[in-house]
């Protein structure tokens, strides 16, 4: 691995750390909070800035971390569900289906205006955030065998 991609590597990671932070702070604020009929304008700032939260760390992941694994690796690029399969066969996570439900989740978050499907998202954000945690978690210690390779 070069300078460069190593360099890349490590930024990335840690881009992804500190995402990672923030979400576990909403994450837990919200949980707390719960899924309601109604909200008052406080809790629904604290849901919005979750599910915003929850929506760029997955791309952080996928997009960003998950591609340059590939790239590291080896792998031949292809569609976002080839990203997520091989992350899968990899163990950088355990179930390709919850990523892919995770990457569903994330567009409805990008384009949904109604309330009462805000609210639906909400509940799918709280169920989904410890798999995106977890995927987080592998791929970090995945990511070390870089740091070996050039040390």
């Amino acid at each position: 691995m070069t300078d460069q991609m190593q360099k890349l590597l490590e930024n990335e990671l840690k881009v992804l750390v500190d995402a990672r932070e923030v979400l576990r702070y909403s994450f837990n604020k919200c949980s707390a909070i719960g899924i309601k009929e109604s909200y008052e304008p406080e809790e629904l700032e604290s849901f919005e800035s979750f599910t915003g939260r929850f929506a760029r760390l997955s791309d952080i992941l996928i997009q960003k971390i998950f591609r340059l694994v590939d790239e590291l690796d080896l792998d031949t690029q292809g569609t976002i569900r080839d990203r997520i399969n091989r992350a899968e066969k990899k163990e950088l996570i355990v179930s390709s289906d919850v990523f892919v439900e995770i990457r569903m989740i994330r567009n409805d978050i990008a384009h949904e205006y109604l309330p009462e499907a805000i609210h639906e998202i909400f509940g799918k954000v709280l169920l989904l955030t410890p798999h995106l945690l977890d995927g987080i978690e592998r791929t970090i210690q995945y990511c070390k065998k870089y740091e070996r390779a050039t040390k």
